[in-house]
């Protein structure tokens, strides 16, 4: 058997600081999206979003020929449809009437 391939968990000892184990597929599935999620979710194809990330307009970070998009950095811009307060679109100001 060839011990290199197994997975080898830190040992507690080395005075590392977490729950015991962490499946780190878990963590990497559930903070980050893929370019071919997000495609999905817009109905779009897979080079539509990276040239919607090459142009800023979704949020994402490339790192060398990677693209790294948080989930949580999508949804923010899923829901407010990729406005930024910054650019001059407020949302409209909610009026009450009184009889």
């Amino acid at each position: 058997m060839n011990r290199s391939r197994e997975k080898q968990l830190p040992d507690p000892a080395d005075g590392i600081d977490f729950e015991y184990p962490i499946d780190a597929l878990e963590v990497r599935i559930g903070s980050r999206m893929s370019v071919a999620e997000i495609a999905h979710r817009l109905s779009i194809g897979r080079l539509a979003v990276y040239a919607l990330l090459e142009q800023g307009i979704i949020p994402g970070i490339r790192f060398g020929r990677r693209w790294i998009i948080t989930r949580h950095a999508y949804e923010v811009w899923e829901r407010t449809c990729g406005t930024r307060g910054g650019a001059g679109l407020q949302p409209p100001h909610e009026v009450t009437v009184l009889n």
